[in-house]
């Protein structure tokens, strides 16, 4: 989640100016008013919101408060409830021409220029066409469907309404330059500088102009002349900041942000730039060490006490996040960032569902939170519960379609299954919204592989390469490409540069070791983990991979055991490593060390599916069908939908004379999720078998055994199935194949001996 820069409406009385109101209510609405006003004329917009918060709770139906408190919520940059709240106005107030104008210009911003049109615009043009504003608004609007000439023109006429005002020829600037006419772009701003020599508007729009035309001196010294002009104002320091970021002046933009703290320190926009600049440039370790210090210095700022919040998040310092947030909540119950920021730590916590709870709360209090719907997605994923989860990320992508991190999460989602189509999709509009980024490259290219068009996934591998030279992602998928196609000198070259880059790589070590294996050169893969476990000696997940190579090439049980034991030392939250480490004493005739291990990897990963469902299948080989059954419960505790879960709990209920309505609910479960699967579908026939519905279960185990013909327990269930539909031939020859398969068969409610008898009886042997 992004720190948030937007100061919450709050939700406390400024209860001292309001003693001896007088009862009526008319006075009461219109000093609730009055009062609003003075706040927002001394910029104190929260202040001003309670106020006409409290206009209207007195009054619901006073226009004027309603469109007051529009104007703040846009100065508190919450443009939904701004909208709302305009909307509310000319519902009371149809004629408010104001406010047709502001929600026409909120409406354009969006992109919704139809609706803008047809029910504003035209009105305004009809009704006052002698406003300049209207022009003004009209002008954006022709702008945004692409008729500059006839944007214009419109400002043109808004000009000629008010020719000595500045923002018009400020706006008409800006048309100019969105349209690289730079060179009327100049002339319309110098025009507003004249008319208002105190604009700082343009004097930094200027400044804008001449970075984009890389006139970086002429830049910097209308950016410092803002300042001059209004040096409370963050806004040009700002820019001034960004310039020389593009100048690649780091310590010149540090410099002036560390100068900006100490000029502003009552502008809380001003004094945090600091810290904002080292959240921006991924350095969250100064960024927390900054927030420290201004939690320190304005314990009641409460932006400051929300990033700083937010950064102790990012860092992992859950308590410290929790205790400030707390706070916050005692004082705000309702505040949705804080009820937002408890559903995060509830989920690092590894709390998913009370972290849900809390993130549904904050959604009920505001629906359109699409930051809210963003980490509900998060806490559907950890569930298991993909479905709803792809369901909140496309909600919060549709309220904020800036929301990059909920279109890569919702990209990896249908990476994960397979849709490539969706997938192109999404990561296509990932790379238009941030072009300069490497993941809507990245996931394109692999949604084009997996599509077959070669081309295209090449052309974005080597676009990711080029905007982030540095990262290893783009040779690791490059890699990916040229192993795919079997060009395996150029895949190693590939994984190599992206070891180089980064060393703790898992992919690129991964990628590399697949490389060899593919050309069965095990002892290669071997050596180069090998080697790279050199570099990096703290990496657990190497130390894995090596014991993968070792187990599944190599065959050598024993040097795998102790790569895994390695692993886990390193990190015990490496579940894979305690999964693997079963396996293999399994397959060393151990298999209670392997459930020994399991339940250590449990005890410390306790949200692992994959760990219980491992341990689970232990506990059946072992006849121990409780610790078994009570496995399974718990991975449907955390992943109600888990299909193989519920297909193995639901075939131990059919074998230990479980609950068959209950059985036979969660087969069919199993069934949906899994339809390809030869065990979903023996796991069905045989609940259907129970259930006497015998014809329907030959079906079913048919299905199984094309899949696994091979299966001494297919063959069995669909042998008992003839039996009861009076088909002996057919049910004495599946018998007897379970014996030719398995001459030891046993199951839980028979043996090999068992069968003989059976088959005796059906006619033969």
């Amino acid at each position: 989640m992004r720190l948030s820069f937007r100061l919450p409406l709050v939700l406390v009385l400024i209860g001292a100016t309001l003693v001896g109101c007088s009862r009526d209510p008319n006075v009461r609405k219109q000093k609730y008013l009055e009062s609003g006003q003075r706040f927002f004329e001394k910029g104190k917009y929260h202040e001003a919101s309670i106020q006409f918060s409290n206009a209207i709770q007195v009054d619901p139906r006073f226009a004027n408060a309603h469109y007051q408190l529009a104007l703040t919520y846009l100065q508190l940059d919450q443009p939904q409830r701004a909208y709302q709240e305009l909307q509310r106005t000319l519902e009371i107030d149809p004629n408010n021409y104001k406010a047709h104008v502001d929600i026409a210009n909120m409406l354009i911003s969006s992109k919704n220029f139809k609706q803008a049109k047809e029910q504003h615009l035209d009105l305004l043009l009809q009704q006052d066409g002698n406003d300049p504003d209207v022009h003004m608004a009209m002008a954006n609007y022709l702008a945004g469907t692409q008729d500059l000439p006839g944007a214009l023109q419109e400002m043109q006429k808004a000009i000629a309404l008010d020719p000595k005002r500045p923002e018009l020829y400020l706006n008409l600037g800006m048309l100019q330059f969105s349209n690289q006419q730079n060179g009327a772009a100049e002339a319309s701003f110098k025009r507003a500088a004249e008319l208002d020599p105190k604009s700082m508007n343009a004097q930094k729009a200027l400044g804008s102009l001449y970075q984009r035309q890389g006139r970086y001196p002429e830049a910097e010294q209308q950016y410092r002349h803002a300042i001059q002009i209004d040096s409370k104002n963050p806004d040009p320091r700002h820019a001034l900041v960004l310039l020389y970021m593009a100048e690649g002046k780091k310590t010149e933009a540090e410099n002036l942000l560390r100068q900006t703290k100490q000029d502003l320190p009552d502008n809380s926009v001003g004094y945090r730039m600091l810290g904002d600049w080292y959240f921006a440039n991924k350095d969250l370790d100064r960024a927390a060490t900054e927030y420290e210090s201004l939690y320190n210095d304005h314990p009641k700022d409460l932006v400051v006490r929300k990033n700083y919040t937010q950064l102790l998040i990012l860092k992992n310092r859950l308590e410290e996040a929790s205790k400030i947030n707390d706070a916050i909540l005692k004082q705000y119950p309702q505040d949705d960032e804080a009820m937002i920021f408890k559903g995060q730590i509830l989920l690092r916590e590894g709390k998913v569902t009370e972290a849900a709870d809390a993130l549904q709360a904050a959604i009920r209090n505001d629906p359109d939170n699409g930051i809210a719907h963003y980490h509900l997605g998060r806490a559907f994923a950890q569930q298991g519960n993909y479905p709803r989860a792809e369901g909140e990320w496309r909600e919060a992508i549709r309220l904020r379609p800036d929301l990059t991190e909920a279109q890569v999460d919702l990209a990896a989602a249908l990476n994960r299954k397979g849709d490539w189509s969706g997938l192109y999709q999404t990561a296509s509009d990932i790379v238009q919204t941030q072009p300069q980024g490497v993941e809507g490259y990245i996931f394109r290219a692999v949604a084009a592989s997996n599509l077959g068009r070669k081309e295209q996934a090449e052309q974005d591998v080597n676009k990711a390469i080029e905007v982030a030279p540095g990262n290893s992602i783009g040779y690791i998928q490059m890699g990916s490409l040229r192993l795919t196609d079997k060009r395996f000198p150029e895949a190693e070259k590939s994984f190599q540069k992206a070891l180089e880059l980064d060393s703790h790589s898992v992919d690129a070590m991964n990628g590399l070791m697949r490389t060899y294996l593919l050309q069965k050169q095990p002892d290669k893969a071997i050596d180069a983990v090998k080697a790279q476990i050199a570099k990096a000696p703290d990496s657990s997940a190497f130390y894995d991979l090596m014991g993968t190579a070792l187990f599944e090439s190599k065959k050598d049980s024993r040097s795998a055991e102790t790569a895994f034991r390695k692993s886990i030392e390193l990190d015990k939250s490496n579940a894979d490593a305690f999964l693997k480490l079963g396996q293999v004493l399994l397959s060393e005739g151990v298999p209670d060390q392997a459930i020994t291990t399991c339940q250590q990897g449990i005890k410390d990963n306790p949200r692992d599916i994959a760990l219980y469902i491992f341990l689970g299948e232990l506990n059946e080989q072992r006849q121990n069908w409780n610790d078994a059954k009570a496995a399974y419960q718990k991975v449907l505790e955390i992943q109600p939908d888990n299909a193989l879960a519920s297909n193995n709990l639901a075939y131990l209920m059919l074998q230990q004379g479980g609950n068959v309505d209950v059985a036979l609910a969660m087969a069919q479960t199993a069934r949906r999720a899994m339809p390809e699967s030869a065990s979903a579908a023996d796991t069905l026939g045989w609940a259907y078998y129970q259930k006497g519905a015998y014809a329907t279960s030959i079906d079913l185990f048919k299905e199984a055994l094309k899949k696994k013909p091979n299966d001494p327990t297919f063959h069995y269930h669909l042998g008992m199935a003839y039996q009861k539909t009076d088909q002996p031939a057919a049910a004495r020859e599946q018998l007897k194949q379970v014996l030719k398969i398995s001459p030891n068969f046993t199951d839980a409610s028979t043996t090999a001996s068992d069968l003989k008898k059976v088959i005796s009886d059906l006619g033969g042997i």
